[in-house]
């Protein structure tokens, strides 16, 4: 049935369980194959839209289903660590939730405004081009949110062969071309070409895309499991740092050791003399290095969420620099905090670290630094590459309880580590504290809410992926050239008409 001919709120209810459901595609639920299917069924009801307004209806829904089943977690943090009651916590997640479903609308709006003469063409070319295109403008637009980009969905199934070329979006744009063949099922050649875009993938995946560059070293990973609610407080500062000083001690025979995220409860300044010398110093002596978490600067002037590392391959500090909108910094400070003031909702302003290369030595070899949101920005990442042997993300989840965000972004972490061909090292405050092989696989994983210490050999890598050299501008130049061919094929079956 021509869904033209569905009733609207029929299409925008069908739309809105399809994205829905293709929350069981992502972490924890691991569902990979849901997605090209629940993509192909919103491809379905764009076909044939009686205007662009319906067609932008139809994506809205499907982004109400995704973003409100997908990232409602975002309450937790508004509501338990934010300051506000519970009803104003939901009302901000579902503003989100309204604004991030806008993407999917201007989607639908441009697959249907920019529908060619040939249908075939349309859905092989059009509508995954535009697809991917509006994923990477969510990603980047006004600072990004890139959560739940649908190439993240297939991070232990074989379209993630593509990561290392074209990264998650690429992939993203081989998930939308395949739910694009789907709808085309009963034509042969439609199910040879899918086959072929999978085995593709499959095949990429046994490329070996970097070599060990020396012996593996025996790291550890500490993860102290402090409740976000005490973590601040004064009361708590030495037990803390005697916590994760007496773990570290426990892994003696490590050659690198990370704490999380801030960690170090306090500015630099505050425990320079009390901790971090005495720590270097001993770190030295037992040639080891240390990475840890701490603000650096001072609170009445700038101040950073950083990453400092201790040790006998010197000291070194990295400042995180994609900072999270409204919660390490405020946009349009002079119109917005007045509103936030009025309503009594507390807020960070850190600053943005600076642009040279995220790297710090641990082991005598560079290593590439990302703290928490930033490795959901694989550009970012790959600052760091070719010269990084190693990445390292330091993360505090605990600001999400025990919801869908921590699996999220181990799996974020995970796309990373394949698109640089690196190994990824990744500490946090609560978990999921991970280490994770230069292919996405998990070697260790901690349990969340529990003090643990991962322990594993790493190797350093060196080596070079086509996604380190070009970033996201491979996929961009590609799903541009799908629109490109449209349009010529296009003007030309009218021409010939």
């Amino acid at each position: 049935m021509d869904p033209a001919r569905w009733p609207l709120a029929g299409r925008f209810l069908l739309a809105l369980i399809a994205g829905a459901a293709t929350v069981l595609g992502f972490a924890p639920f691991g569902f990979g194959l849901v997605p090209p299917v629940t993509l192909a069924v919103l491809f379905y009801l764009w076909t044939n839209p009686p205007a662009p307004r319906q067609g932008a209806l139809v994506g809205y829904a499907f982004g109400l289903g995704l973003m409100g089943f997908g990232v409602f977690w975002i309450r937790i943090s508004i509501a338990q660590f934010g300051g506000v009651n519970e009803a104003l916590a939901i009302t901000i997640t579902v503003a989100f939730v309204l604004l991030m479903a806008a993407y999917f609308a201007l989607a639908g709006w441009l697959v249907a405004r920019l529908r060619p003469r040939f249908d075939r063409l349309w859905l092989l070319s059009v509508t995954p081009a535009v697809w991917v295109l509006i994923e990477w403008l969510r990603g980047w637009f006004l600072t990004g949110f890139p959560w739940l980009a649908f190439g993240y969905s297939q991070i232990d199934l074989p379209l993630v062969g593509y990561g290392p070329v074209l990264g998650v979006y690429g992939i993203g744009l081989m998930l939308a071309l395949s739910a694009a063949l789907l709808n085309l099922w009963r034509r042969p050649w439609a199910m040879a070409l899918l086959l072929l875009i999978w085995l593709g993938g499959y095949g990429l995946r046994q490329v070996e895309w970097a070599q060990p560059v020396g012996e593996p070293i025996r790291v550890s990973l500490l993860q102290a499991s402090i409740p976000q609610e005490k973590k601040w407080l004064r009361s708590m500062r030495q037990p803390s740092l005697d916590l994760y000083l007496g773990m570290t001690e426990q892994v003696a025979d490590s050659r690198i050791v990370i704490w999380p995220e801030t960690a170090v409860p306090a500015f630099d300044s505050e425990v320079e003399t009390s901790l971090l010398r005495p720590l270097d110093a001993e770190m030295r002596v037992q040639g080891r290095d240390v990475l840890l978490g701490i603000v650096s600067g001072d609170a009445g002037d700038d101040y950073y969420n950083s990453m400092i590392s201790l040790g006998v391959s010197g000291r070194g500090r990295y400042d995180k620099r994609h900072l999270v909108p409204f919660g390490e910094y405020l946009p349009f400070d002079r119109w917005v905090r007045p509103v936030l003031d009025f309503i009594e909702i507390p807020m960070s302003d850190f600053s943005a670290g600076g642009d040279g290369k995220p790297l710090v030595t641990l082991a005598g070899y560079p290593v590439g630094v990302n703290i928490c949101y930033e490795d959901a920005f694989g550009e970012e990442v790959i600052r760091a590459l070719p010269e990084a042997a190693l990445l390292v993300n330091a993360s505090n989840d605990a600001w999400f309880g025990d919801s869908l965000a921590p699996h999220q972004h181990l799996e974020i972490a995970r796309m990373r580590a394949v698109e640089a061909a690196r190994y990824l090292l990744r500490a946090t405050n609560t978990g999921i504290s991970a280490v994770i092989d230069d292919g996405g696989g998990l070697l260790a994983v901690s349990p969340q809410f529990e003090l643990s210490i991962l322990t594993e050999k790493v190797p350093p890598l060196t080596g070079t992926t086509p996604f380190t050299r070009w970033g996201n501008y491979g996929v961009v130049v590609l799903a541009s050239l799908l629109l490109a061919i449209a349009f010529i094929v296009g003007f030309f079956g009218r021409r010939a008409v």
